[in-house]
């Protein structure tokens, strides 16, 4: 809930907190002193629409805090979290700045935020209501919304229920449609594959065989040279004609040294790093003598090597750099050959998934309007007899649950086409994730009238105890933890003003309520008074809230009554209504 709101620098606050708690909160004063000022400061701390004349004169922005209790708001605070903004001792500070030339700068937990996100986490955590703001719950889907908690755990379950298919129907033909929509591409596209899958296949290379070619014709072209020069080193290394070579030279050398190895133990030593030397040069005349046999000058061999070279180089030119990317695209191109091919067999096996996902959608959507309706006919009940105690016996409430029929031949596609009407029953249906409803409040204010819709068949006063009446019947199913109602009770008196207040208290009994009103009939039921009152020096004008203490809401309340606070009947009259409110609420 709300604990504490800051106002600085708005309208004709100065700068003044107000201290909130549980239950039920009154804020009265006189015309003009700024208490719609509250509501406003509200409006900005909820992301509303900021307005730079609201800035108070003078002042170079004006400034909102809201302190939130998050104890009982796991889901907000997770939010907060999530948007950078800190939860310390369980509680989190909401900040709007609205500066006199426009700006507007929206803060959660101390972080800075876009005024949409305070406006998204905010939006949860209160209910305004007031002549001028009923928007929550005069849009058909926060209608729906309010039907179905009214429902409990039937509606709800069902609903669950119906989305979850929703959201598998929407997946099988999401990917039905492109599959359909791709067909021709992927004809396309298997044919190029299939057809350098059958080019690969013709030539059949070997992992690496275009490197092992490569080698083996520069072999075969330079084989003259490679003899050539092979003979030369055998030559050098071994001769055959007696001329002198390596073996012999390095032979001499060694001898030389042995027979001095007697003398010089070092001399011996490098006659024995020659004796290696000569074994090493053994070695390597007889390869150069087998490696010269070996050569061969193979015309026909170097013309095939050419050739197949040639036939692997049009397979690289195409697809791969290497003989081994070639064979990994083939092996990749065959499974995703496989997977084009079975193009058909998917299209088949999405249609049925789909037809037999419409069908349990359609049942479940039955179902579920099924529940709604039984819902429908108690919340109206309850809010018609609500109605009657808040000065309006004549009006009557109906909740109506209907559906649009579609004629599956107007459709693009029939009943097979997407989002084709869904068939319940024997009727095809517009659907939407939320089921195949529409629902809406109707209100036929006097004996006689038509039911119309309420933007329709209200006047602000009538609405504001509409939404009252309605929100009294969702108190226990309701997830808002806080309402706001401005005025609620405008053009009531009387026994009717005794009976918005004890309807306002018992919402209070399960929420946090915030009443903005000028009947002390109401404001008898408060568990907390606040007055707003201005006070002016001749240049600077400020409002300040007090919160009242026993004696100061009886003065306050026979000024409301009477419009004098020391008049002795106004007193008595006041204290006479705080006592039946507080018989009223004992009683409740």
């Amino acid at each position: 809930m709300l604990e504490e709101i800051r106002i600085g620098s708005l309208g004709v606050i100065d700068s003044s907190t107000l201290e909130l708690g549980p239950g039920l909160t009154v804020i009265t004063g006189e015309t003009g002193a700024g208490k719609t000022m509250i509501v406003t400061a509200l409006g900005l701390l909820l992301g509303g629409r900021a307005d730079s004349g609201a800035v108070r004169s003078g002042a170079r922005a004006a400034r909102v805090e809201g302190v939130v209790d998050a104890r009982a708001l796991a889901s907000f605070a997770a939010a907060v979290d999530e948007a950078g903004g800190a939860v310390e001792d369980d509680r989190v500070v909401l900040a709007r700045n609205v500066a006199a030339e426009g700006r507007s700068r929206a803060f959660v937990g101390g972080a800075s935020v876009p005024v949409a996100t305070l406006a998204e986490l905010a939006e949860p955590l209160v209910a305004v209501h007031g002549q001028s703001d009923q928007h929550r719950l005069l849009q058909p889907r926060a209608q729906r919304e309010a039907l179905d908690r009214f429902g409990g755990a039937v509606v709800t379950e069902l609903r669950e229920r119906y989305r979850e298919t929703y959201r598998r129907l929407e997946a099988t033909e999401r990917e039905l449609g492109e599959v359909v929509a791709s067909a021709r591409d992927r004809a396309r596209e298997a044919d190029l594959l299939r057809f350098g899958l059958e080019e690969v296949e013709q030539v059949s290379p070997e992992p690496g065989e275009d490197e092992t070619l490569a080698a083996e014709e520069t072999r075969l072209g330079f084989s003259d040279t490679l003899r050539t020069a092979s003979e030369v080193a055998r030559e050098a290394l071994s001769s055959e004609q007696g001329s002198p070579d390596a073996l012999a030279t390095v032979s001499a050398a060694r001898s030389a040294l042995e027979g001095v190895r007697e003398h010089d133990a070092e001399a011996g030593e490098l006659a024995d790093r020659l004796a290696e030397i000569t074994y090493l040069l053994s070695d390597v005349a007889a390869d150069v003598a087998s490696y010269a046999t070996r050569i061969e000058t193979d015309p026909a061999r170097l013309a095939a090597v050419s050739e197949r070279r040639a036939t692997l180089t049009a397979l690289t030119r195409k697809y791969g750099e290497t003989i081994d990317e070639v064979l990994a695209w083939a092996e990749t191109s065959s499974r995703r050959l496989l997977e084009l091919d079975g193009t058909d067999e998917r299209i088949e096996q999405l249609r049925t998934e789909r037809e037999s996902q419409r069908t349990e959608l359609g049942s479940l959507a039955a179902s579920l309007s099924e529940a709604r309706t039984e819902a429908a006919g108690r919340l109206a009940e309850e809010v018609t007899a609500e109605l009657g105690l808040l000065a309006m016996p004549h009006a009557r409430i109906s909740v109506e649950v209907r559906q649009t029929v579609l004629d599956p031949a107007a459709h693009p596609g029939g009943l097979a086409g997407p989002h084709a009407p869904l068939p319940v029953g024997d009727r095809h249906l517009r659907y939407g994730s939320s089921g195949v409803d529409e629902v809406e409040l109707l209100l036929a204010a006097n004996t006689g009238s038509d039911p119309r819709p309420l933007h329709k068949g209200a006047s602000g006063g009538e609405l504001s105890r509409v939404m009252l009446a309605l929100e009294v019947a969702l108190a226990g199913t309701s997830p808002v933890p806080t309402f706001v109602f401005d005025e609620v009770d405008a053009g009531v008196g009387g026994t009717a003003a005794v009976e918005i207040g004890r309807r306002l208290a018992r919402l209070a009994r399960s929420a946090q309520v915030l009443v903005v009103t000028h009947l002390p009939q109401v404001a008898a039921f408060a568990d907390r008074h606040v007055v707003v009152e201005k006070s002016s020096d001749g240049t600077v004008t400020s409002s300040g809230l007090t919160v009242l203490d026993d004696s100061a809401r009886e003065r306050e309340l026979s000024r409301m009554l009477a419009g004098m606070t020391e008049s002795d009947t106004a007193l008595a009259h006041a204290r006479e209504l705080l006592e039946v409110a507080s018989t009223a609420r004992a009683l409740a």
